[in-house]
């Protein structure tokens, strides 16, 4: 498809400087229709006030959406059922939000009869790579327009110089301003930048927004009943809440106890490493509880081979590969082995540790206390058992040590 034959575009908007400039930048550039599309994924901000900027700038065309039911049921839900951790750490806050993003582009462009979509990912990170394989998973004839890899506006300052040109109005909060790259949704905030690109330097405390420091939370520990069905939490406490809700308590009663800080040097997809600070206060609950779950109610053969698969299934994730058809075929395995894990879990939340004190399945459990014990067991476990299979299990090395 050529230049040319683009007549209208959906972009990914938020109402800030960057993607304003980019909304006037295509028309501009590409002489075409814009329409904005702006999610509501638990960001903590107004979605709102997108829509008044937009209708300032003449969009026809605008989508307002509260999707961050559907963000935790159908996306971050079945990748905690995985265990996911990339590089033993981050719990994927950021790269899980890009294929719901990407999907409701395509959605948008084809309910309005879009040529195009575009974003606002800079050429170096991992979101231009996420957006993009998630729309040509989606749409493979679909044209993506990335701003950032074809305009030479390479500098907040040119960004600024450009929307004065065009009339575009930018509000400067003097003196608030955040020195960081900011980057939120109900399952995490990501910081990058400023003084976080010095890997040696310590991260600020008023540098947090979700919770508190260790130090500061309280002296008295919280406790928490989580309840699971099929690998998903459904309530808190005894409380049924939806999956949303179950996030947004999670997030409250870590905060408050100073869980889910986070601090790491990861390897982007692109080929750079980057520091960035991450704060995942229910993420960090849901991962330690989800593990707790399935200790009693997973075969260990199963529970071992999900642990090998994990740290396939957490790259697909981070590198953006969520809408391919191995994350598909990897997500029903997972999903299948999370039918027997039901029941609940006990945790304590204690100056940014999680603890768990309990877990209990009264339909699915494997633990046999008559088994496990340590007293008189009735001869549940004959102990000269062992004696075989120790030996059988030594022949190989036996015979190796001969030579």
């Amino acid at each position: 498809m050529s230049d040319s034959a683009i007549k209208k575009v959906v972009l990914a908007y938020s109402g800030g400087l960057d993607t304003s400039v980019i909304l006037k930048w295509l028309e501009d550039e590409y002489n075409c229709e814009v329409v904005t599309f702006t999610a509501d994924i638990g960001q903590g901000e107004e979605v709102e006030p997108a829509r008044a900027k937009a209708e300032k700038y003449g969009v026809k065309q605008i989508f307002i959406e509260d999707l961050q039911e559907e963000f935790v049921r159908d996306f971050v839900f079945p990748m905690f059922r995985a265990n996911a951790i990339y590089e033993g750490e981050y719990l994927l806050g950021t790269s899980i939000a890009r294929p719901l993003i990407s999907k409701r582009l395509i959605e948008i462009a084809k309910e309005t009869g879009a040529d195009a979509i575009s974003h606002g990912a800079t050429g170096k990170g991992n979101d231009q790579v996420r957006f993009e394989l998630g729309a040509y998973a989606l749409n493979p004839d679909i044209r993506i327009i990335a701003p950032w890899r074809e305009w030479n506006l390479t500098s907040r300052q040119s960004l600024l110089d450009y929307a004065e040109k065009a009339g575009i109005s930018i509000e400067q909060k003097q003196g608030n301003k955040s020195p960081y790259s900011m980057d939120a949704n109900l399952l995490h905030i990501s910081y990058e930048s400023g003084i976080l690109e010095d890997p040696w330097a310590e991260a600020k405390d008023d540098m947090w927004l979700w919770s508190v420091s260790p130090e500061a939370a309280p002296d008295k520990p919280t406790y928490l009943e989580l309840g699971y069905e099929k690998g998903d939490i459904v309530s808190i406490n005894g409380e049924r809440m939806s999956p949303a809700q179950v996030l947004t308590r999670l997030n409250k009663e870590a905060g408050a106890n100073g869980v889910g800080r986070l601090d790491i040097v990861e390897n982007r997809y692109v080929g750079m490493k980057s520091r960035g600070c991450y704060e995942t206060p229910g993420g960090t609950i849901m991962m330690k509880a989800h593990r707790a779950i399935e200790s009693i109610t997973l075969d260990r053969e199963v529970a071992h081979l999900k642990d090998e698969l994990m740290p396939k299934y957490a790259s697909l994730i981070y590198n953006g590969y969520w809408w391919s058809p191995e994350r598909k075929m990897m997500q029903h395995m997972i999903d299948a082995s999370q039918v027997t894990v039901n029941g609940e879990v006990r945790v304590k939340l204690y100056k940014g540790s999680v603890s768990v004190v309990g877990r209990k399945s009264e339909t699915n459990s494997l633990f046999d206390e008559a088994i496990a014990t340590m007293e008189e067991d009735g001869g549940a476990y004959n102990q000269q058992d062992a004696e075989g299979f120790i030996k059988l299990n030594a022949l190989r090395m036996r015979i190796a040590g001969k030579r």
